[in-house]
């Protein structure tokens, strides 16, 4: 797929906008890591400032191609109208992992993965829009673009889609156990940590639908 041109390639938290001073420790620098936080998320939050200077953080459903996220919204939407213009955005994706309990209150905490990506975006038309649509479905329903209607002519028009390139983003892990204070060992108090996991649950038939079905196979080898 064609992507707009983008600027150079830069590691994570390389720039000062992207550079952590909240507990440095846990950068994450490596491109790779970046890749797999993206790849393993399906939902995706983007600040904007509406006209009258509110901003909004808006869920979006999202996928990632190369070195760019793709994700999309109605035409009619103000702030998806700021995006296409070019308004400066902060996309975030946070993958929760698990809760941290430490002997104290405020050295408890949680284990995550998260990106932050800065940036403006590029709006996607032509044969590159309908393949982003494609990606995003793709990422979000594996095996679901080759089975269902495509986007109509009127419904494609109604869709704004963008793409944001990578190329000024942050990456923080945190994982393992507590880091208790020295003087907290002692307390008679359990510490540890309690994972959190996601899964799909048992697809469901729409009530409406008509017809002798099957759940197809490819929803049936989702997992998470």
């Amino acid at each position: 797929m064609a992507q707009p041109r983008l600027p150079r390639l830069t590691r994570p938290g390389s720039t000062p906008r992207t550079t952590v001073r909240r507990i440095p420790a846990k950068t994450v620098r490596e491109t790779g890591v970046l890749y797999a936080i993206l790849d393993a998320g399906l939902v995706a939050h983007v600040a904007v400032t509406g006209p009258d200077g509110q901003p909004f953080v808006l869920p979006v459903g999202y996928a990632r191609d190369g070195h760019a996220v793709l994700f999309h919204g109605s035409t009619g939407s103000r702030l998806f109208q700021g995006l296409a213009a070019g308004a400066p955005t902060c996309l975030t994706v946070t993958l929760l992992d698990g809760i941290v309990l430490a002997r104290s209150a405020f050295e408890s905490s949680m284990n995550y993965r998260s990106v932050m990506v800065l940036g403006t975006c590029s709006v996607l038309t032509g044969p590159d829009k309908e393949v982003a649509l494609e990606r995003i479905t793709e990422h979000l329903l594996p095996g679901r673009w080759a089975d269902a209607r495509h986007p109509s002519k009127k419904e494609s028009a109604a869709t704004i889609v963008v793409s944001l390139p990578l190329t000024e983003t942050s990456v923080k892990v945190n994982d393992g156990p507590p880091d208790d204070d020295e003087a907290d060992l002692a307390l008679p108090i359990w510490a540890g940590n309690v994972p959190i996991e996601e899964r799909f649950g048992r697809p469901v038939a729409a009530p409406d639908l008509t017809g002798a079905f099957d759940v197809p196979d490819y929803v049936k080898r989702w997992r998470r």
